[in-house]
C-alpha cells in the first residue's frame, strides 16, 4: 500500500541524509535518565490521497478504535481532561484532576466572536463547510503563545486548513515536532479520520490529506526497530467502513469505524520512549 511505501521512502531518507543530535543539549531522556539522541530531517511534507486508500498501516497493526478515541476526544469532546479519555497515553502529562492545561481540546473549544455569531473553532470550521465552502480561510489552530506556560505539552499537531477542490474536501496539518516510530502513523490515522467526518457530515467526497512535519526525528534506540520496519512486507490497504446513517459530527463514536480486511506484521512491543 501507498502509505506504507511513504513511511518507508521518509525513513530511508531520515536515516541516510538526517543530522543527529548526539552530543547536543537535548530536553528528552530515557527512562534510565541517558540523553534520548534523535538523527531529524526539518520539513517533511507527506501526502496521501484518501479516496485511493485509507491509510493505516501494514507493516504493523495501528490499533484504529484508540485512535478515534484520542482524536474525539480532541475534537468532538474538546476535552483537555484524560478522564474524558478511554486510553492511558496522556497520563504522564495530567496533574491530579486528570487536566492537561490550556492545550488541545481547551483551544478548540474556546468561543470567537464572527459577524455570523460566536463558534468556536470546530463549529466554525463545520460552519464554513457548509455555508462557505471554497473559502480558503477554514483553518484552526490549536498553538495559542499567551497559553503556552499553561499548557503541560505544548501541541504536536497543532493546526489544520481544510479546502475543498470540486467536491473532494482537503486537509493540510501542520506538526512541529514527531516521533515517527511511536507517533506517524498513528497521527495520520487520526487525521485522515477527521477529513473523512467533515466530508461525510458536510457532503464531500475525500480528497487529500497533506501531512507537514517540522521535525521529523527517529531516537537512536528506535533505529533498529525501523529498520526492520523498513525491510518489512506491505500488504493490501485496508477498507475504511464509517456508519453512513450519521449526518451530525457529534454523533459519532468509536463503534462507528470498523476496517474490513485489515492485514499487518506482527506488532512492535516494548517501544522506549523518550519524556
Amino acid at each position: 500500500m501507498k502509505a506504507d511505501k511513504i513511511f518507508k521512502e521518509m525513513c530511508l531518507d531520515i536515516l541516510n541524509n538526517g543530522i543527529s543530535s548526539h552530543g547536543q543539549i537535548v530536553r528528552p531522556r530515557w527512562e534510565d535518565g541517558t540523553p534520548a539522541y534523535t538523527i531529524k530531517k526539518f520539513g517533511v511534507i507527506n501526502r496521501y490521497d484518501l479516496s485511493e486508500e485509507f491509510p493505516i498501516f501494514t507493516l504493523r497493526p495501528t490499533i484504529l478504535k484508540n485512535a478515534v478515541d484520542e482524536i474525539l476526544w480532541i475534537w468532538q469532546k474538546k476535552s483537555n481532561n484524560i478522564k474524558d479519555l478511554n486510553s492511558h497515553i496522556w497520563d504522564q502529562w495530567a496533574d491530579k484532576n486528570g487536566s492537561i492545561g490550556k492545550t488541545y481540546g481547551y483551544q478548540l473549544r474556546q468561543m470567537h466572536e464572527y459577524p455570523e455569531g460566536w463558534f468556536d473553532q470546530v463549529d466554525r470550521v463545520l460552519f464554513d463547510l457548509k455555508n462557505n465552502p471554497y473559502s480558503r480561510r477554514i483553518m484552526t489552530n490549536m498553538y495559542v503563545h499567551a497559553d503556552l506556560n499553561e499548557m503541560n505539552l505544548h501541541p504536536c499537531a497543532y493546526s489544520t486548513t481544510f479546502n475543498v477542490t470540486g467536491n473532494k474536501l482537503n486537509i493540510l496539518v501542520n506538526q512541529r515536532s514527531q516521533d515517527i516510530l511511536v507517533a506517524n502513523n498513528w497521527n495520520v490515522v487520526q487525521y485522515a479520520i477527521l477529513l473523512h467526518m467533515f466530508a461525510q457530515v458536510c457532503g464531500f467526497e475525500v480528497g487529500e490529506m497533506i501531512h507537514v512535519i517540522a521535525d521529523a526525528h527517529i531516537y537512536d534506540r528506535h533505529i533498529p526497530i525501523i529498520e526492520e520496519l523498513i525491510n518489512r512486507e506491505e500488504h493490501p490497504a485496508a477498507r475504511l467502513h464509517i456508519n453512513p446513517c450519521i449526518k451530525n459530527f457529534y454523533d459519532f463514536t468509536i463503534d462507528d469505524f470498523t476496517l474490513e480486511e485489515y492485514m499487518a506484521g506482527e506488532q512492535v512491543l516494548n517501544i522506549p520512549v523518550a519524556v
